[in-house]
C-alpha cells in the first residue's frame, strides 16, 4: 500500500484552460453535457475527479471513483465566495474566477 492510497492529495482550484479536455472526458463519464463558465474543479492525486458550475450549481464527477465527498467539498468552497446573508440564488451568478475558462 502505497502512501497516496492512505492519504490521497485534494485539491480544490478554479478551472483553467488547460483542463478543457479533462473536463469533457468528465462529463461523458458521466452521461453529461460538459460544464461552461467558471468552475471549480476537485483534484484527486493530481487528476481531475469532479467539477463544478459557479454559475448553476450543476456538477460533473468520475462515477468509478469515490467523488460525494469531492463533490461535497467543491459546493462548500463555492458557498465560502458567498458573502454573509445571501442565499443560493443570488450565489451561483454573482462571483466570477478570473480568467474565466474558455471552452471550445
Amino acid at each position: 500500500m502505497t502512501l497516496s492510497t492512505i492519504h490521497p492529495t485534494v485539491a480544490i482550484r478554479a478551472a483553467r484552460g488547460s483542463d478543457g479536455l479533462a473536463l469533457a472526458r468528465l462529463a461523458a463519464l458521466d452521461s453529461k453535457r460538459p460544464l461552461a463558465g467558471d468552475l471549480l474543479v476537485a483534484e484527486n492525486d493530481g487528476e481531475l475527479a469532479a467539477a463544478l458550475s459557479l454559475s448553476t450549481g450543476t456538477h460533473v464527477a468520475d462515477p468509478f471513483r469515490p467523488t460525494a465527498e469531492l463533490v461535497a467539498m467543491l459546493r462548500l468552497h463555492a458557498a465560502a465566495l458567498e458573502p454573509a446573508g445571501e442565499g443560493d440564488a443570488r450565489r451561483w451568478g454573482r462571483w466570477r474566477l478570473v480568467p474565466p475558462l474558455r471552452t471550445a
